[in-house]
């Protein structure tokens, strides 16, 4: 059985509150389409790193990082309202990039299949 820290629970919880909000409770059209990817708290529940994830580009990203510093009191207020935590840890807003780096992946894997199936071996002599 794998057991969890606590930092990793809370983590988890804020992602599915933050998701929540960012869903029902924002209403800036910067950020639609845009969604919590994960929260990574430190050990000592005070700095939560909140990554998202956006469609559109360079200009939709900034846009989103944008609104989410724009938005960062409401945030933590509804957080704070929802979790019972002692401090309401820090919120910090990265871009998470793995999304990104995943489809590059996948543009190149399938360029090597067609051009693998464009140039067959003749491997039958």
């Amino acid at each position: 059985m794998t057991t969890f820290s606590r930092s990793d629970r809370v983590g988890v919880l804020i992602q599915q509150v933050l998701s929540d909000i960012l869903r029902k409770g924002i209403q800036d059209p910067r950020l639609d389409l845009t969604t919590i990817s994960a929260v990574k708290m430190s050990r000592d529940l005070r700095t939560a790193k909140i990554y998202f994830v956006t469609s559109g580009g360079d200009e939709k990203r900034e846009a989103a990082e944008q609104a989410f510093q724009h938005a960062l009191g409401f945030i933590k207020r509804s957080l704070a309202s929802q979790l019972n935590l002692r401090y309401m840890p820090e919120l910090k807003f990265f871009y998470d990039q793995s999304f990104d780096y995943g489809s590059h992946i996948d543009r190149l894997l399938k360029s090597v299949q067609r051009d693998d199936e464009s140039n067959p071996t003749n491997s039958e002599k």
